[in-house]
This record gives C-alpha cells, sequence and structure tokens, in this order.
C-alpha cells in the first residue's frame, strides 16, 4: 500500500488521499472511503494475536538452532497450544518459500537420510514407516532439501532428477558416498566421486560428505531434541524452515529478513493446515 516513495496509497483505488484515523491505527481513503490498516494485505491481517507475539514467536523460530517445539512457543509468548501449533506453521510455511532459489554452483555434497521412528520386532532394513530426505549441500553455501515418498527408497532417477533441479550444470565437483544411485552424475563440467563408507573410508584427499553429514545431524537433534516428533505431511515444512535458518547462518539481519519474508507470504489457513 506504498508507491516506491514510500507514500501511502488506498489498496482498493490506489488513490493517495488519505485521512487518518488514529484511535483505532488505520487510513480512510478521501476517494473511495475504504478504510484499512497497514497490515491489510499481508499474513498479519486478520491475527487476533497481538504483534508483539507474533514478533517474539518469529525471533525465537529464527534463532534456535534446533527448531522450537509448539509446546515449548505456546508456554513461552503464553497461548494455547493450538494456538502456539498454527503460529509456528505459519511463519514456518513463510520460511520455507523456496521461489527463486539459486542452483548451487560451488562443490557440491549430496547425500540422503532417513527420517522416522524405530519398530520393534522388525529388520534393520524396514523402511515402511520411515520417509527418505534427499539433500545437496555448497561447501560455504547453501543447502537444498527435497522430501522423498514414504517408505520408499530413491532410486537412481530420483537422485539424478533431485541432483539436475538443485545444482547448476557448471559445478566443478559432486561428492557422494557410495549410493549407485549416484553413479553417472559427473560429465564433461563436473566431477563426481564417491567416498566409501561402507569401508570405513570418511575421507580421501577433498572428497568427502561431511557438509551433508552435520546438516542430517542437525536435523535429526532438532528431531529428537525439540519437536520429538513430527508427521511426514509436515515434514517439507519443517525442511524449509532448517533450509531458511541454514542459509541465513550468517546473516546479521536474519529477524529482520523472516518478518519481511512473513509479511510477503501467503495466508495458510488453519483448514488447508490440517486438510
Amino acid at each position: 500500500i506504498r508507491d516506491r516513495h514510500g507514500t501511502p496509497r488506498c489498496p482498493r483505488c490506489e488513490s493517495e488521499k488519505l485521512s487518518r484515523i488514529y484511535d483505532r491505527g488505520q487510513f480512510d481513503c478521501d476517494s473511495c472511503r475504504y478504510q484499512f490498516s497497514v497490515l491489510v494485505g499481508t499474513v498479519l491481517h486478520d491475527t487476533h494475536l497481538p504483534l508483539r507475539k507474533w514478533f517474539i514467536a518469529a525471533f525465537l523460530m529464527c534463532e534456535s538452532k534446533k527448531g522450537i517445539s509448539a509446546l515449548q512457543l505456546s508456554r513461552t509468548i503464553g497461548v494455547s497450544y493450538k494456538t502456539g501449533w498454527y503460529l509456528s506453521h505459519r511463519i514456518r510455511a513463510a520460511m520455507g518459500e523456496a521461489e527463486g532459489q539459486a542452483a548451487l554452483r560451488g562443490i557440491v555434497e549430496a547425500d540422503e537420510t532417513w527420517v522416522g521412528g524405530k519398530r520393534r520386532h522388525v529388520g534393520a532394513g524396514y523402511i515402511e514407516n520411515k520417509t527418505q530426505v534427499l539433500g545437496a549441500m555448497e561447501r560455504g553455501g547453501e543447502v537444498r532439501l527435497s522430501v522423498h515418498e514414504r517408505g520408499q527408497r530413491a532410486d537412481r532417477a530420483a537422485l539424478h532428477g533431485f541432483i539436475k533441479a538443485v545444482v547448476h550444470d557448471d559445478a566443478p565437483a559432486i561428492y557422494t558416498d557410495e549410493n549407485p544411485g549416484y553413479l553417472g552424475i559427473g560429465d564433461e563440467n563436473t566431477i563426481h566421486a564417491a567416498i566409501n563408507h561402507q569401508a570405513e573410508e570418511w575421507v580421501r584427499g577433498d572428497v568427502h560428505t561431511n557438509t551433508a553429514e552435520s546438516v542430517w545431524s542437525l536435523l535429526k537433534r532438532s528431531i529428537i531434541g525439540s519437536y520429538h516428533q513430527l508427521s511426514t505431511k509436515h515434514l517439507d515444512a519443517y525442511l524449509g524452515e532448517l533450509e531458511w535458518r541454514f542459509n541465513n547462518r550468517d546473516n546479521p539481519y536474519l529477524f529482520r529478513d523472516t518478518l519481511t519474508r512473513l509479511l510477503e507470504s501467503d495466508n495458510l489457513t488453519y483448514k488447508k493446515l490440517t486438510a
């Protein structure tokens, strides 16, 4: 509702002829008589929570390295668990909006991990209750995460499709483990080298996946230490939150940028969230 010079405009008719309603914190358009506040058109437009609690919740979520549970958040800001859960998911959805993400260009480590609880009386290879997460991390740069189908192991086509989607064709090298699904991802522009974990090989010169392993460690500690459990349905949202914090780990304006992203995000309704 402001032009490039910062002048407020009516969101309905775009008129700049406005009057102020100071006791209600609103504008009154002199042309079409539409009354509006600075929150109109944002995710905060229909909120019943004080903005102070929104800001505290956003600060806690972007500054907690391992995330913060909805129960802890609700206790901290003094709201019900249902409100805290919905509030955290709305902020998480804004964090996870990945429009315009650039492809990874540097040395990239690609790996995958499983998320899900243990089952008794089944073999070590039982995966029907687990979900595989695919990851690509640029050394010194950003991370890209993706949820694979529950109970299914990513095959060669899935791994190659993920790498192609998030890694630039000119990336100098892609390092992986010994998973045969990664074979063939290198080309004339990109070297592919693999480390053999099954043979207790962890580092071979510059070849390793330690950056990827550190991201998986952060993810697992977030689940075990903060969230305790999360559903496959919302796993992608939690990964988006982790991506946002990790990719902005050196950003001194993380809180400001989180609020900006929240204000520009689409409104996630409770009905849609629980559908």
